[in-house]
């Protein structure tokens, strides 16, 4: 019987890691200097080379002509046949002589319009952009202009902030807030059993503001996704909540639409109660996103609730500094802490007034913790919702841990090692082994992004690959690609690369 193989390689700036399991990601391949598509080239016909001639040329190497430019001397898009590359195909063009030039079809990529928030064009925001500014380490954020490049909003995906209450009226935050079509509120308080979730303290003003800010708005500051639905429940008071607030809390977000939770506080005390209410929103398909605290614990030695509770929609986050060290008070653990995102002089959004921020720049406070890395992450996981709506919260989740970077620091203190990374989670591929009735099929659903070219390739050696299958992902995101190659042939292994 025919073994029908997958792998996947995850190529990122040089170093490749196979694996094989039943679902897998693959980032477009970066180690080349000039990525192109592996299903197209460009050739320039010479002036006087009969037409004729050419079109026998194209039948031979079965290269079919998908466009032609008249007004570029007949300039051509050729697709590459299967069983063919890139690199082969543009040499026999070359040596026929009967061209000026072959190339790739090199990528393009569309250059966002940075925000324009008055403290991220002055470098504040060194988790969002780290230049070297302040001592930073340059890079050491999580890549967010070039994840801006794919995606800037999640203005459908609802995010439930956990905390002591959220000022709606911000100048920053205002638009970004979720509103109940019922009654017209931004929430729920736990404590009145009102809709009137209210910052007193100012906790949950700052974790919105780094999660959700409006960007490029010209004022103040802007949050990971620059659109999306913040809804706030009040859980907390004066820095203090309780068991029966948060799952009221809970049980709110759940009824009115909520796909993921922000919850910045931990507790050194399992509830059965807390824990069965996410567990419930594991079954509604809900994320958990968690600070995984601030004692500077090993949370296996010292545990740390939610966040050892061990329920895979659960996302524990430590933080970072601006030169990627682990933070200095931040909890850790190689197994239940999941990454880790900045954490580390934050600046962001407050409930003074509508138009406050903290820390105030002429106090040289510094605002820091685990609180501040969970909403990075938060803000991540919606426009992942967003840029692939096909997506289980697993497959979310698979794409946010599969794209990290990976950190000296943070080496045995998180699961994957790494620093969350914008760009590369909404640049990666979700593939994943499909049953099929058809015995002899080997059937893979890719999920690329929004009408994304993907190409499947295959081989039989793991040296040479080549393009078995091309197709631009429906509007969900996806296509399906089957292998019904008889039962008999020779073992292949599939891999899928994408245009960004």
């Amino acid at each position: 019987m025919r073994r029908l193989i997958f792998i996947a390689a995850i190529i990122w700036g040089g170093w490749c890691v196979s694996v094989s399991a039943q679902t897998f990601v693959l980032a477009p391949a970066t180690n080349a200097a000039k990525p192109y598509r592996a299903d197209r080239i460009l050739i320039q016909p010479k002036q006087r080379v009969s037409p004729a001639l050419l079109d026998s040329f194209h039948q031979r190497h079965k290269s079919r002509l998908l466009g032609n430019f008249a007004r570029m001397r007949n300039l051509q898009i050729l697709e590459v046949p299967a069983g063919e590359t890139v690199e082969s195909l543009i040499t026999k063009y070359q040596q026929s002589g009967l061209v000026e030039f072959a190339e790739p079809d090199y990528l393009v990529y569309a250059d966002a319009t940075l925000p324009n928030d008055s403290y991220f064009t002055n470098g504040l925001l060194w988790g969002l952009n780290n230049y070297g500014q302040n001592s930073g380490t340059p890079h050491a954020d999580i890549d967010a202009t070039d994840g801006w490049d794919v995606l800037t909003s999640a203005s459908n995906i609802v995010v439930a902030v956990l905390d002591s209450g959220i000022r709606a009226t911000h100048q920053d935050l205002a638009s970004n807030m979720w509103v109940n079509p019922l009654d017209g509120g931004h929430g729920y308080n736990a404590f009145t059993g009102t809709n009137d979730p209210t910052d007193v303290d100012g906790h949950g003003t700052l974790v919105a503001g780094v999660l959700g800010a409006v960007g490029n708005n010209s004022i103040g500051v802007c949050g990971v996704a620059w659109q999306v639905q913040m809804m706030a429940c009040k859980c907390l008071s004066g820095g203090t909540g309780s068991d029966s607030t948060v799952t009221a809390c809970i049980d709110y977000a759940l009824a009115n639409g909520a796909k993921i939770i922000n919850a910045s506080f931990d507790s050194p005390t399992p509830s059965l109660a807390v824990s069965n209410a996410i567990v419930a929103a594991q079954a509604a398909g809900v994320i958990w996103v968690a600070s995984a605290g601030n004692n500077t614990y090993n949370v296996e030695v010292n545990p740390s609730y939610p966040t050892c509770y061990g329920i895979d929609n659960i996302v524990s986050v430590a933080y970072t500094t601006r030169t990627d060290a682990l933070g200095g008070f931040s909890n850790y653990g190689a197994t239940h802490v999941a990454l880790a995102a900045p954490g580390d002089q934050i600046y962001s959004t407050f409930s003074y007034s509508d138009t406050s921020y903290y820390p105030p720049s002429n106090l040289g406070l510094n605002l820091a913790g685990t609180s501040f890395s969970a909403p990075y992450v938060s803000g991540a996981c919606a426009l992942l919702m967003a840029q692939y709506p096909a997506d289980s919260y697993q497959q979310t989740i698979t794409r946010l841990l599969t794209s990290t970077d990976p950190l000296p620091s943070l080496a045995g203190k998180c699961r994957t090692g790494g620093r969350l990374n914008l760009r590369r989670a909404l640049r990666t591929i979700l593939v994943t082994t499909i049953p099929t009735t058809n015995s002899g099929a080997f059937k893979l659903r890719v999920s690329g992004g929004l009408n994304r070219t993907c190409v499947v390739e295959a081989t039989t050696n793991l040296a040479d690959w080549s393009p078995v299958f091309t197709n631009i992902s429906s509007p969900n995101g996806t296509f399906d690609f089957v292998d019904d190659t008889t039962t008999n042939s020779t073992s292949r292994f599939f891999r899928a690369t994408a245009a960004p």
